[in-house]
Order: C-alpha cells, then sequence, then structure tokens
C-alpha cells in the first residue's frame, strides 16, 4: 500500500472510526500509525536510520523525513544518524552539538509483511490507550461501591464486568457461602487498583470491613452528610460484625439512626452481607468505657487498662463468661479488633486468686529482700509499693504514711533496698563480663546491669553490636504471619523498653561511635515532628 492521495484521507477515517469503537482520543491512534509507518520506513531504508513519520490531522497527509544530529567526532557511532560538526557545515549555517539536520525522503510502499507489522503496532498503541482509560478511570475509584456483572469464576476467584474492563473478585474476598453464576450481579467494594504490565487490575472484596462501612452510608443519609461517623469496623465475615459509631448532634442517636425505622437500615446491610449479624455500638473516646460497650451483650464488673504494653484487663461474673468470649472467641475477638487492644478476660473469682497471688509473691520479695516480718512487708504491699527499686528511691514522705514507720525505719528500708540493689547490679556486671560483654557497652549511658546482661547472653557484647541492633529486636513487636500475628519476643522487653525508647537508645549509640552525625540526626528529628505537627493541623482542619 502506497501512502498517496488517494488513500491519505483514509487513514484519519480509520483512526477516527477505531478511536470511536475503543472510546480512545483520537489522536493516539494517529500517534500509532505515525509509529508503524516509521517502523516500515526503517525497514525500507535501513534500521540504522532515524525516520520519523508526521501525518497531518486536517488532510491525513504523511510526511516521511530523515533526521541526522550533530554530535562530537569521538562520539560519531551511526554515521546515518549521526554527524560531526564539519560534516554538518554543508547542511547547516553555523552547526552545533544537538543539532538537528531534517530532510524529506520519497514515501514507502507497505508490503504485505510490512502492513501485518503496521497493524500490529497499531493494535498495540490501542489496547495501551484502552488500559490507560481503564487505570485513569478506576484509579480514583477505590474505596468506593461497585455494581457488576459475573463473567465467569476461575480456580474460585470471580471475573466480573465492571463497565469499562473486568476486575477480580477473590476467593478469599468472598464470603464463605456465596456462589455465583455467570450473569448474576454482584455488588462489591474495589479495595485496590493497581497497574500492571499487562493492564490495570481491579481487585475487589465483599469482605472488607470498609465494605460494610460503604453500605452504612449509603443507607444511612446521616453517615452520608457527615452528622454520624463510623470510627472502627470488625468483622467475621458472613458471621458477626461490630461497628462503632458516634454522633456529632446531640440531638441524633448514632445507633437508633443506623439501625432505622423497625430496623431497616441495619436490615438493608444484613441482607447485601448474606444475614451477617451486625452489633451497632456507641463509639467513646474513653477506652474502658468503649470496651465495656464493645463487648455487649455481655456485662462487665471492671476493667483494667495497660496503655504502655496496648493490653486491657476485662473482669465479668461467671455466668457471663461464655458470653463474653463467644462461640469460638469470636465476641472478644472482634471487641480487640474494634478497639485495636490485646483483651484478657477473666471471671471475678480468678481476679481475685491472681491478685492474692500477686500480693503474696511481693509480700515475700520485701521479706527475703529487706529482712522484714509478714506483717510489716504486708503493709508495703498494700500501699500500693510493687518492687524494690520503688523502695529505694521513693520520697521519704510516702514511707511516713505507713502506720509505725518513722523517719529512722524508713532510712533504714531505703538503704537496705539500695544495698541489695548494689548487689544485684554488681552480680549482673560480673556475669555480663564472664559473657564477653566489654566496657564500651557497659559505660553506656541508659543500660542497666541487668540489661547488659541480658544483651551479652544474647551475643551482643560491644557498642557496635548493640548499635547495629534494631528497635524491635531490643523491644519486641508483633509480625503478621500467613494472617496471624505472631509475637517477635524483644532482648529488653522483660525491662519494660518500649520501641521509641529502643530507638533512641540505638542512635544515642550510633551518634557516640560517630556513625551518624548528630547535627543531621537533629535536623531530621525537626522535620519529623513538623510534619506530624503539620498533619495533626490537617486532621484538625478536616
Amino acid at each position: 500500500m502506497a501512502i498517496t492521495s488517494a488513500n491519505q484521507l483514509e487513514l484519519l477515517q480509520t483512526a477516527e472510526a477505531v478511536a470511536r469503537e475503543k472510546m480512545i482520543d483520537p489522536g493516539l491512534v494517529v500517534e500509532a500509525m505515525e509509529e508503524s509507518l516509521a517502523r516500515a520506513a526503517k525497514s525500507r531504508y535501513g534500521a540504522e536510520m532515524d525516520i520519523r513519520v508526521s501525518i497531518d490531522r486536517k488532510t491525513g497527509r504523511a510526511t516521511f523525513t530523515r533526521v541526522r544530529t550533530v554530535v562530537e567526532d569521538d562520539l560519531l557511532e551511526n554515521y546515518q544518524a549521526e554527524m560531526t560538526v564539519e560534516q554538518a557545515k554543508q547542511y547547516l549555517a553555523e552547526p552545533k552539538v544537538g543539532d538537528t539536520y531534517v530532510e524529506e525522503v520519497p514515501p514507502v510502499e507497505l508490503g504485505r509483511i510490512a502492513a501485518q507489522s503496521a497493524k500490529q503496532v497499531i493494535l498495540q498503541k490501542v489496547r495501551e490507550a484502552e488500559r490507560d482509560k481503564q487505570y485513569e478511570e478506576f484509579k480514583d475509584r477505590a474505596g468506593t461501591i461497585i455494581n457488576a456483572v459475573v463473567k465467569r469464576e476461575e480456580y474460585g476467584n470471580l471475573i466480573v464486568d465492571v463497565g469499562a474492563g473486568e476486575a477480580i473478585l477473590r476467593r478469599n474476598d468472598k464470603i464463605g457461602r456465596e456462589s455465583y453464576r455467570p450473569g448474576d450481579r454482584i455488588r462489591c467494594y474495589i479495595k485496590d487498583v493497581r497497574r500492571e504490565v499487562r493492564g490495570p487490575q481491579i481487585f475487589l472484596s465483599r469482605t472488607a470491613p470498609e465494605f460494610m462501612a460503604a453500605l452504612f452510608k449509603m443507607e444511612v443519609p446521616e453517615i452520608y452528610e457527615g452528622i454520624i461517623e463510623i470510627k472502627a469496623v470488625a468483622r467475621d465475615p458472613g458471621s458477626r460484625a461490630k461497628i462503632a459509631v458516634i454522633s456529632y448532634d446531640g440531638s441524633i442517636d448514632p445507633v437508633g439512626a443506623c439501625v432505622g425505622m423497625r430496623g431497616s437500615r441495619v436490615q438493608a446491610v444484613v441482607n447485601e452481607l448474606q444475614g451477617e449479624k451486625i452489633d451497632i455500638i456507641p463509639w467513646n473516646e474513653d477506652v474502658p468505657t468503649f470496651l465495656v460497650n464493645a463487648l455487649q451483650p455481655a456485662e462487665v464488673t471492671k476493667v483494667v487498662l495497660d496503655e504502655d504494653a496496648e493490653r486491657i484487663e476485662v473482669v465479668v461474673p461467671e455466668e457471663q463468661l461464655s458470653l463474653a468470649i463467644g462461640r469460638r472467641g469470636q465476641n472478644v475477638r472482634l471487641a480487640s479488633q474494634l478497639t485495636g487492644l490485646d483483651i484478657d478476660i477473666m471471671t471475678e473469682e480468678e481476679e481475685s486468686k491472681r491478685r492474692q497471688a500477686e500480693f503474696e509473691e511481693r509480700t515475700k520479695l520485701f521479706m527475703d529482700t529487706l529482712d522484714l516480718d509478714e506483717f510489716f512487708a504486708q503493709l508495703l504491699v498494700a500501699e500500693g509499693f510493687t518492687n524494690l527499686e520503688e523502695v529505694a528511691y521513693v520520697d521519704l514522705d510516702e514511707l511516713l504514711v505507713i502506720d509505725g514507720v518513722d523517719e529512722g525505719t524508713a532510712e533504714e528500708l531505703q538503704a537496705r533496698a539500695r544495698d541489695h540493689l548494689d548487689a544485684l547490679n554488681k552480680a549482673a556486671l560480673d556475669r555480663a563480663r564472664e559473657l564477653g560483654a566489654e566496657e564500651s557497652l557497659i559505660a553506656f549511658p541508659g543500660l542497666s546491669p541487668q540489661m547488659i546482661e541480658a544483651l551479652a547472653k544474647d551475643d551482643v557484647k560491644t557498642l557496635e553490636d548493640f548499635a547495629t541492633c534494631a528497635d524491635w529486636e531490643l523491644a519486641g513487636g508483633w509480625t503478621t504471619v500467613n494472617g496471624e500475628r505472631v509475637k517477635d519476643d524483644g532482648i529488653l522487653e522483660p525491662f519494660d523498653v518500649s520501641l521509641d525508647e529502643a530507638q533512641n537508645l540505638v542512635m544515642t549509640a550510633r551518634v557516640a561511635l560517630g556513625w551518624v552525625d548528630p547535627e543531621e540526626l537533629a535536623r531530621a528529628e525537626a522535620e519529623a515532628a513538623e510534619g506530624e505537627a503539620a498533619e495533626g493541623a490537617e486532621e484538625a482542619e478536616a
């Protein structure tokens, strides 16, 4: 096929027809044609040449040009597409490196093979344009609900038609007992949209907690308008769920608004989720109060919160224990997901036994270490003292409030406690040195002798060893393995060292060794603090 006046307009007509059919920009099709014609021309004139094609968007005339670039003498490699400054003088008035010389060349005729190649280039470009259009259409729809039509099932995964392409609902994102046939309509949550080589991948879900939140937003106008906010959602898909809501209008009950007249609103969500039972819970900033609400319908006697460990202890009556835990631990598990805390549930009898055991253990500690009789040791425990450090370093006045303790007795108690602690520290350091701990680690501030001994037992024996530790190796933490949270024990975890404290200790060691510039560290910390402040301001403004 020759590019002649007879078929110049046909190029534009073809481009417009393809663009209309695929619903893409006609300019993209014309660009694909230009590239395919340039590729065909290179096969005719030589692959080394830089041949370019330009199609006039009005007339359809294709102009073939050869481009030669001016390069330095020692960089000349391709004589067909490059030339030196000296060679360029016969074409350009004052040539310099980087200039180009463009000359028109005769149009080529496309043989059968060249025409087939051109067709493949155009199809490829059109496919890429379709994929880009699909990605642009869906990338901003992540986090919303979409209605789709089931096309087929592949290895348990559903492939669905979302209008401008296909999306996938994977097996583990389906509610357990659901089954669909081709042609069925399905409502899903767009969990993720990714740009991949084979085209955009749209991942759907019906098990995501956000799906339930989005359904409530559709059913409850007050949530859509921002009067009521969904603060947290926890689901056991297909079985049970808990959703925490708060109202910013004192005249509107958040739970009642979500339930609706005769349960109409919540029932619409339940029907969509295949009968999943939903507990709607009022949100409360006070964590213990919120947890009591989250454990409904069980009644809670007492809540003990340990914010540092992100754990919470809940005491319930004996007859409420099974209700609080739920079938196969479902109720307490959902309450834990809702609050973000690890929950320990015990009966009143179990809690009483545990408190008695702790009391006896602390009493024995003071009797053995401070050489006290049982009654005096019990007085210390009853006043809230739990360890030797508290007795040794507390203000004297706090000991004087104990019945029968005068100033001399209080000073004697503190002296005994400090002597015992000094002996323990010396023994710990001796054992650490026997294990190979070096003075660089022993002299490092912020580490107690017992910590140094624990580090040496774990083969951390020098300050250099310590500086290479990660914060989670010292403080411990949690990782997710196969969807389950797994505990990582930290070397210094028994000493209640937090992640922030561990990070500060490690960075201080690196500064001391000269591995980190303290000024750069201070700047990084200042920038991080500014970023957190700005983020907080944005959240407050929102």
